[in-house]
């Protein structure tokens, strides 16, 4: 499997949560009750996940392959990437320092989860529909196989040793059991 593979792999995990804040979100501006450890649980998959994890392996690998094979740093589609992830880490903050007032009785913390997870998953839909159509095809115009043979073996190390043996699947079944309470 190509790297950029695994990535898309990894964005369809993503968008499955991006369907379940959504529904949060519908609920807490129904003024429904949403369980605390339910929204920790979506910022703790967010931050670890689609961040530590899957932005990781794109910053900190993919990206660096793809500009030292001549696609621009700046001004191009990677710097339009690091920016929507950053915007997308401050849209996560915000849920997480509002999830803590949620859990302590904060009537306005609510709305403060719904904007900017509202938000996240704006900026997340276009940004994952722009990395699998135009970034990715890129990287695999001028990656070498060895190069990204190179990049799939970075990546498993990513997996071991910035996540931890089986988180990923820890995830996964996060996914389903989230998927049962709100997509139904």
């Amino acid at each position: 499997m190509k790297p950029t593979d695994e990535l898309k792999k990894e964005h369809e995990a993503i968008k499955r949560m991006l369907k379940i804040m959504d529904k949060v979100c519908d609920r807490l501006d129904a003024r429904k009750n949403i369980e605390a450890g339910h929204l920790e649980n979506i910022v703790e998959f967010i931050q670890v996940f689609a961040d530590k994890c899957h932005h990781a392996k794109e910053e900190d690998l993919l990206f660096p392959a793809m500009v030292a094979s001549g696609i621009p740093n700046e001004g191009g589609p990677i710097a339009v990437m690091l920016i929507e992830h950053k915007k997308g880490r401050e849209f996560v903050k915000n849920v997480k320092n509002a999830v803590s007032g949620y859990r302590n009785g904060d009537a306005a913390a609510a709305s403060e989860i719904s904007k900017n997870a509202r938000g996240y998953v704006a900026l997340l839909g276009s940004h994952i529909d722009k990395e699998d159509f135009i970034l990715y095809p890129m990287a695999d115009k001028v990656l070498t196989t060895a190069k990204q043979s190179e990049l799939s073996k970075a990546f498993e190390k990513v997996e071991e040793d910035i996540i931890g043996h089986g988180k990923h699947e820890q995830f996964h079944e996060l996914l389903k059991r989230l998927e049962k309470i709100y997509l139904k």
